[in-house]
Order: structure tokens, then sequence, then C-alpha cells
């Protein structure tokens, strides 16, 4: 199984899915945040991250991993 990265240009959004994410499996969302963007983990109820959110994608994420995501949005 691999990972899945999506990129919604719209809101400069990277998300890296580690697994297939089912409706209300994210049960806790951890946010790094400060002026420069955000980073976001979402967990499972059982601690497992499940996938990773940034952004602001275009000036923290490599351009070549914004090029090979799936656009959304």
């Amino acid at each position: 199984m691999g990972v899945r990265v999506t990129y919604d240009g719209s809101a400069d959004i990277v998300y890296i899915c580690l697994v297939p994410i089912g409706a209300g499996e994210v049960e806790t969302t951890v946010r790094g945040e400060d002026e420069a963007g955000s980073v976001n983990l979402d967990f499972n109820g059982e601690g497992q991250l499940l996938g990773i959110e940034v952004e602001r994608a275009s000036r923290w994420v490599p351009r070549r991993v914004i090029d090979e995501a799936e656009r959304i949005g």
C-alpha cells in the first residue's frame, strides 16, 4: 500500500495520507502553528498517525512533491 499525496492549489495545502482514511476515523488532530503556516497531524483512536496536512505547502514542501501530487479542489 502506497502513500497518497494530494494538493489543493486554491488553498495551497498538501495532504499526505499514510493509509486510507474512512469517514469518522480521525479522532484527534494535533496542530502545530506559527505565523509561517501550520502542520496538522491526524490520528485514529488507537493513537496511530493517519495523515499529515501542510498549509502554505508551496513554501514548505519540495516543488517535486507538489508537482507529482494528485490535484484536488
